[in-house]
């Protein structure tokens, strides 16, 4: 609880509590290590394979199946307007298909094809298979396990960040 004077009187406020400095410390280093690693993937992968804009667009599809625009562009962050050009090279390279929707003439339904489908799924086992060589050259067999098992630690918080 924090006390707090306001015009002359005192305000009492209720305050969540500060985490531990030993959670605060593993906050501060898992984010900076996880964006290091972002960025450093992203840089490496510049120039090859899927731009991070079509494998986001890819991906969503594939995981989630069919979408409208709109449903895309809040899943991207973006307005729909500025998926247009992006949809439409996804589409001249077949590797999306837009239909009717049935439900909202106003509006199109994206599916990913087979065609896209391949490509995200090559593009993603390029990615991992740079990171298993620099993993399997880099660390020692306890490393390798301490490594799976933050992962499993990281996926978890990622569930309950969604919260």
């Amino acid at each position: 609880m924090t006390s707090r004077l306001y015009k002359g009187k005192l305000n009492t406020v209720n305050k969540p509590e500060e985490p531990s400095t030993s959670a605060t410390d593993a906050a501060n280093q898992l984010h900076r290590s996880a964006l290091r690693l972002f960025r450093t993937l992203r840089a490496v992968r510049q120039g090859e394979g899927l731009a991070l804009s079509k494998a986001g667009v890819l991906g969503y599809l594939y995981r989630d199946g069919v979408t409208t625009s709109t449903e895309l562009a809040a899943y991207l962050r973006v307005k729909p307007q500025s998926l247009t050009r992006l949809l439409a090279d996804l589409e001249k390279g077949k590797l999306i298909v837009r239909r009717p929707n049935g439900e909202d003439r106003r509006e199109n339904l994206l599916e990913i094809t087979e065609a896209g489908a391949t490509l995200l799924i090559e593009d993603i086992r390029g990615q991992r298979v740079r990171l298993a060589h620099i993993i399997e050259g880099e660390l020692t067999g306890a490393e390798k396990e301490l490594l799976r098992i933050a992962a499993g630690l990281m996926d978890r918080i990622a569930e309950k960040t969604k919260d």
